[in-house]
């Protein structure tokens, strides 16, 4: 690039992620698990607005701290590990559940389950100015920017199911879909009042189920067991795959294929590692879905601290 004065100047490339400082504009208590916090910035119109399962990063206020300001730089993940412990703000991973670029408004919607970590402690408290600082796509970047793990094949019947941290996710990928659109949606929560308004198009059939004082997965995992046998051409019996065991305890459960052309049926699962793990093993193993067709993603795992 050449400059007035005759110099030459280089314009560094856009990429797909960047720091994005926000402050909260309001927070909104949807229901007894569910709180809607607004983020508002001056940047925040150049947030690419991806849809469907579209992941970002929340950098959270230290204790006793209303702000946040991460290292700067294209290398500021690096430096930002390399601080003390407690100088490093946390950081988690949440659903974008709307944007609205024209308004520099973003919306993520917050599980609120217990009090034991530095995430659910600043969902239960946060307030209207608190400051943070977001990770995501930057709309300049021309290409992939990542983190969008809902890729159906086309014209597949869908099948999409988790707990209460997979609400936001499943919600707005129902709100992207096209109108011909079928299959079934499972949703377990923990309260009856928890049932949130959801769009979707008429051919989808949601489920919303409580499991009120029973373990994680209790209705999940039988309503995903019945509904794909639903879901299954009648008279087919695909062959039952092996697959290998995941340590949810040691490891991450994150099994995200990549489209595949031709499959029926398309499963996009979502929410406690162990949950997810059973109905993987129960999917592919004993159903017979494809592999290459079903998305499984362990979102949080029950008696392990979030983490980076």
């Amino acid at each position: 690039m050449q400059a007035q004065n005759g110099t030459t100047t280089e314009t560094l490339p856009i990429a797909p992620w960047r720091v994005f400082t926000v402050t909260v504009g309001a927070v909104r208590r949807l229901s007894p698990s569910f709180t809607r916090v607004t983020f508002t910035g001056a940047d925040l119109d150049r947030f690419a607005d991806n849809g469907y399962d579209q992941r970002i990063k929340l950098a959270l206020p230290l204790p006793d701290q209303r702000e946040v300001r991460l290292p700067e730089g294209e290398d500021w993940y690096t430096t930002w590990r390399a601080l003390p412990e407690h100088l490093r703000n946390p950081i988690r991973t949440y659903t974008v559940r709307a944007v609205r670029p024209h308004l520099a408004e973003v919306d993520v919607d917050l599980v609120l389950h217990g009090d034991s970590g530095p995430a659910t402690r600043w969902a239960r408290r946060v307030r209207a100015g608190d400051e943070l600082a977001l990770v995501g796509p930057d709309a300049g970047y021309d290409g992939d920017h990542g983190g969008v793990e809902f890729r159906p094949p086309t014209g597949a019947t869908l099948l999409l199911a988790g707990d209460e941290t997979a609400v936001p996710a499943i919600s707005a990928i129902c709100e992207r879909l096209p109108l011909a659109a079928r299959g079934t949606v499972v949703l377990e929560v923990p309260d009856a009042d928890d049932v949130l308004p959801l769009a979707a198009p008429p051919g989808i059939d949601v489920r919303w189920l409580s499991r009120g004082a029973d373990g994680y997965g209790s209705r999940l995992v039988p309503a995903v067991a019945a509904a794909a046998g639903e879901l299954l051409a009648p008279g087919t019996t695909p062959a039952a795959q092996p697959v290998p065991d995941v340590d949810v305890d040691t490891g991450i459960l994150w099994e995200v294929p990549d489209e595949v052309a031709g499959a029926p049926l398309y499963a996009w699962l979502a929410g406690e590692a162990g949950v997810i793990r059973n109905l993987r093993r129960h999917l592919v193993a004993e159903r017979g879905l494809d592999r290459r067709a079903v998305a499984f993603m362990g979102y949080w795992r029950l008696g392990r601290a979030d983490t980076d």
